[in-house]
């Protein structure tokens, strides 16, 4: 018999795992205004996660969602999370059409009826709701079909049970039924490639990394900037907010139902192209082109986002959110409006000066030239090795340059971060959030991506 409360299933040594429950809404609204409607309740496969960790204490995310209790009002689960539609309000788009988005959040099956809450952050960084909901798992419109055939699930890497791991879900798309053994080598590969870095390489205990095959009627996906268009299972596609290497999908109740029939916490989405290009949107999902020679910096980058809401550090590329306008601190971990980097500041060495001294009018200088270059490229449509070529280039200057003492490799206040190039800063000189660097992440990264492990997995 189940229990009615999240609390019970914890003293009662259940021998088995609640159930999934998936609530789908729609997400719609402009620059000035958004609106949620409830679109269904879904029950997947048994909950994937910890029963000792349910109220999220890490304070990541645009958004933020809690199950309560209906009878004693307590809180029963708790997640941060950013989506879609929170990226493209920033948009110039926004502010001149309404657009609707399909998003999902997860939790284990209370076993009774709960109050769904999301709620956003306010200018000071507090969450405020924006929308609720009754979700009751016995109604009669709660989707019950059978789960996906698991037959097309394997495991990548499994380490324990995924109640007792983080579980990663590797989701291609674009592969061809007689490119599956592609498919199956680059999610080896990629899998790898995310655990030859700090601080998942000494934690690979703590995951599992699970794949599912997903086979597409045409290789690739959708590149609409270069007149190629593909109805791949997981509708991935390039120029997302018209980003020419962003990737995304906006199908997201098609990639949940293909997902549903694996254990994940996060989804990792693998299309079988070489453009470079991919994307993070923090517990929502990231995507990797697979086969470009910056893949793997590409992959480990947008995982940083998607995992444990990491800021993009970079901020001389072109991208299409609103930059300039005033702004408040930055949620994310590892970018600060603060010179004296209060948000980190037990990481600084005494001594190190505040904001910390970088080659930035050298590096900035560099960047002018490289961004042409990269424009001209996309402009007369290249081949994607002279872009490879570029970016390699590109990176044998600014190691050296960033790496220079005595502050290259400390900890600070280093201005220039999260597409700012003034008044905002990043905890180092270099990190894989701020150049294609795939040595890895800096001190106040990693350390962020231990706190969300820790969220995850048992010790």
């Amino acid at each position: 018999m189940r229990p009615l409360i999240l609390t019970a299933l914890l003293t009662a040594n259940l021998s088995n795992s609640p159930r999934t429950i998936r609530v789908d809404y729609i997400h719609s609204g402009d620059a000035a205004k958004e609106e949620f409607a409830l679109d269904g309740v879904a029950l997947e496969g048994e909950w994937p996660g910890r029963l000792d960790r349910l109220l999220d204490d890490t304070n990541l995310g645009k958004y933020f969602f809690e199950v309560v209790d209906r009878k004693s009002n307590r809180v029963l689960y708790s997640r941060g999370f950013a989506g879609i539609y929170g990226e493209w309000e920033t948009t110039d788009e926004a502010k001149e059409v309404r657009r609707a988005f399909h998003e999902s959040v997860r939790f284990p099956d209370p076993g009774a009826a709960v109050q769904l809450v999301i709620k956003k952050r306010d200018r000071q960084n507090a969450f405020r709701e924006v929308w609720s909901a009754i979700v009751d798992p016995a109604a009669q419109t709660v989707d019950r079909s059978a789960a996906p055939p698991a037959a097309g699930v394997w495991a990548v890497m499994r380490n324990g049970e995924p109640r007792d791991k983080v579980d990663i879900l590797l989701m291609g798309d674009g592969y061809t039924a007689v490119e599956m053994d592609k498919w199956h080598k680059d999610a080896k590969r990629l899998t790898e490639t995310l655990f030859s870095v700090s601080p998942f390489r000494e934690r690979r205990s703590a995951f599992n990394v699970w794949a599912i095959d997903t086979p597409a009627a045409e290789s690739g996906v959708s590149r609409p900037s270069d007149g190629v268009w593909r109805k791949s299972p997981l509708r991935a596609s390039y120029d997302a907010f018209g980003s020419e290497r962003y990737v995304l999908t906006f199908d997201n109740k098609r990639m949940r139902e293909a997902a549903a029939a694996a254990p994940y916490e996060f989804i990792e989405i693998v299309v079988n192209d070489r453009k470079y290009g991919g994307g993070g949107i923090h517990n929502l999902y990231a995507t990797v082109a697979a086969d470009n020679a910056s893949t793997p910096y590409v992959f480990v980058h947008e995982f940083g986002h998607h995992f444990a809401g990491l800021a993009d550090e970079y901020y001389t590329s072109d991208v299409a959110y609103e930059t300039g306008a005033p702004r408040p601190e930055p949620w994310e971990p590892n970018a600060t409006l603060d010179p004296r980097a209060s948000k980190w500041k037990d990481l600084i060495e005494p001594g190190t000066p505040l904001p910390t001294p970088w080659a930035k009018a050298e590096f900035e200088t560099m960047q002018k030239g490289i961004q042409a270059k990269r424009h001209a490229i996309r402009a007369q449509n290249r081949p994607e090795s002279e872009m490879e070529a570029l970016f390699a280039a590109e990176l044998a200057q600014t190691m050296p340059m960033l790496a220079r003492p005595p502050w290259g490799n400390k900890v600070g206040a280093f201005e220039g971060a999260a597409y700012e190039a003034k008044g905002t800063y990043r905890p180092q000189a270099d990190c894989i959030m701020f150049t294609r660097n795939i040595t890895g992440f800096c001190a106040v990264c990693r350390r962020a991506i231990e706190r969300v492990i820790d969220l995850y997995a048992k010790p």
